[in-house]
């Protein structure tokens, strides 16, 4: 650990390199041993940083933030739907139309204009709240090593070189350098896509051009802690992390940062004024930026107005310019009949539409235009996840044998078993996919809070889903709030765990089902014994819980099967016979087809001496 002042040069956006400090290190911090990257960023795993050195590294670093946007501006995103070369065009005929006094001619282009703008506006503002929304993925405190004391500071205030201890349900404040680690897994689907909780280990290095999904020492800002304690030293903050590099390229404009360097170097030479006066401009009307289709409807508007000034100009010539109300009109009406002014309504309409279809698909498209380069697409093949999502898991089917389907579909927060609505069919899932082309009665709307009563099979379904669980489901109070947080409206649900787990305790809180409430408190029914978290080996979690000795798990269909001599069928217990078996596999194929990860819940009695064996 030191205080002296380094003279190492600034570092600007442009010239980092994924994985490296806001100062660059020797090598990526992936690529160098704990000890190399602590003695490099002057720090110390046991004392941290001092009081006074934290401070002036804020101060010459900057806050650990994600800036360059000054967040959704709803006044630019309105701006932007009017400064361009279609709808400047269609104001100017509004303004002559209105000048000769034509005014149906001009209340019809008003509406053309007021609504090509709204539906343009709205799109674009809920857009692009979508996507600011990515700035406060970080917790606002963290726990740091200042001066050998373990103190809670702002997230903001981290700067590279702090010690921050990490535990279970932690948001990575910064990208750190793990220096110790115990059964630590990181969440890391926000920036690769993997839904599955990825494990840490600050032992060894790798390669400087491992990929960020591959650096098995490092955890991210803005990924979540789902299991385990560490303690790393920082050495990226605010835009120099992997999310600030997402970041950076979701709020960028249509010009790059190269491009903003070199507009400023010709700016700042007199004999390219003019140069750059002229990109600006051809920027302004759309001619040189935006999309192709952009463009070339820029140029086409133009060209119409340049079209309609001569016509209008022709007219006024074989009049010999005569001022007269009744020439002006004719030339005025000439000139604005060569405008399609509905084109750009019928655009922005159909694309509009286009995005409709996208939402309800729970795509986010930030931009109308963004929607032409798909007009000739046939098929896109992806990854299942997304390199941009939440990092969020639910329970879209539920199929209890002998009994039938639950199917959910849920609001905008997967994490409130309040939101969406759960119905039921009487079919297999296996059974809906060989009917594909017959008309299907739509599953019932059910009660979810009436279905455990009228459907004896569920009671297990949902223990199982409970108990063979390690996450936690909780709706937020606000401080100062007084009373049952649950019962006001306005809180937020949060959640703690694997996504797979929080996904299985939101399905079973759907019917009132809660961990805490069956095994804590002073009706608890059950008492926990002894867990066995989820192994890559056996594809299986389990739990032990005390009043009727029974053991909970969950797991791959195929292992849980392996393990399982019988199966409940409604309310009736069989064996599981070999043609059950593969009933199940089929049915279980059938949800995989639909591409969900697909789960199998089973529960067994222990005997006595097996549990005090076990003990």
């Amino acid at each position: 650990m030191g205080t002296g002042t380094s003279q190492t040069p600034s570092v600007t956006l442009l010239d980092h390199v994924s994985g490296q400090s806001n100062r660059p290190l020797s090598r990526p911090a992936h690529s160098l041993t704990s000890e190399h990257v602590l003695r490099e960023l002057r720090s110390d795993a046991v004392r941290g940083l001092e009081a006074d050195e934290a401070a002036r590294r804020v101060a010459e670093l900057g806050p650990n933030e994600l800036d360059g946007d000054k967040g959704v501006q709803p006044l630019a995103v309105f701006l932007e739907q009017i400064f361009n070369a279609m709808t400047l065009v269609l104001l100017l005929a509004l303004a002559a139309s209105f000048g000769i006094q034509a005014w149906i001619e001009g209340g019809i282009l008003a509406g053309i204009i007021v609504l090509n703008v709204f539906i343009g506006f709205a799109q674009t503002l809920h857009a692009e709240k979508t996507i600011d929304s990515l700035r406060t993925l970080g917790s606002p405190t963290c726990s740091v090593v200042r001066g050998g004391d373990t103190v809670k500071i702002r997230t903001a205030d981290v700067v590279p070189g702090d010690i921050v201890d990490l535990s279970t349900g932690d948001s990575v404040p910064a990208d750190i350098r793990l220096v110790e680690a115990v059964n630590l897994e990181a969440d890391e689907a926000l920036l690769t896509g993997e839904s599955a909780p990825v494990s840490k280990s600050p032992r060894p290095t790798f390669d400087d051009d491992t990929g960020p999904g591959d650096r098995l020492n490092v955890v991210y800002s803005s990924t979540i802690i789902t299991k385990g304690r560490g303690r790393g030293v920082v050495f990226a903050t605010g835009m120099f992390t992997e999310i600030g590099l997402i970041a950076r390229a979701l709020h960028r404009g249509d010009g790059s940062e190269d491009d903003k360097e070199e507009r400023k170097t010709a700016v700042s030479s007199l004999g390219r004024c003019g140069r750059a006066a002229v990109a600006w401009l051809g920027r302004f009307l759309g001619l040189t930026a935006g999309t192709p289709l952009q463009r070339k409807l820029s140029q086409l508007f133009l060209g119409l107005f340049s079209f309609a000034v001569v016509c209008a100009v022709v007219v006024l010539g074989t009049n010999k310019f005569d001022a007269r109300q009744d020439v002006v009109l004719y030339a005025v009406t000439t000139a604005i009949g060569t405008i399609p002014v509905s084109l750009l309504l019928v655009l922005t309409v159909t694309m509009a539409a286009g995005t409709k279809k996208m939402v309800e698909r729970h795509v986010i498209v930030r931009n109308l235009q963004s929607l032409e380069a798909l007009g000739g697409v046939t098929n896109i093949c992806s990854d299942k996840t997304g390199t941009i999502t939440q990092g969020r898991m639910v329970v879209r089917r539920a199929w209890l044998p002998g009994c039938g389907t639950f199917s959910v579909d849920t609001g905008n927060d997967v994490y409130d078993p309040t939101a969406g609505r759960v119905s039921f069919s009487s079919s297999q899932p296996k059974d809906a996919e060989q009917s594909q082309d017959q008309q299907e009665t739509p599953p019932a709307v059910v009660s979810p809070l009436d279905e455990p009563t009228a459907k004896p099979a569920l009671w297990w379904y949902l223990n199982v889903a409970s108990l063979a669980n390690l996450a936690t489901l909780e709706r937020t109070r606000d401080e100062g709030d007084e009373g049952d947080a649950a019962e006001k409206p306005g809180k937020r649900w949060t959640a703690r765990g694997a996504p797979t787990e929080i996904a299985i305790e939101v399905f079973a809180a759907r019917f009132g089902w809660n961990r805490v409430q069956l095994c804590e408190g002073r009706d608890a029914k059950w008492r926990h014994v002894a867990e066995f978290p989820f192994d890559s080996d056996v594809k299986m979690m389990s739990v032990l819980f005390r009043e009727t000795a029974s053991q909970e798990t969950h797991g791959a269909v195929e292992r849980v099967l392996d393990s399982c001599g019988r199966i409940a069928v409604n309310e009736a217990v069989t064996g599981l016979t070999a043609s059950i078996r593969a009933d199940v596999l089929a049915n279980m194929e059938a949800l995989a087809g639909q591409g969900l990860r697909v789960l199998a819940l089973a529960h067994g009695v222990a005997a006595a001496a097996d549990l005090c064996a076990s003990d």
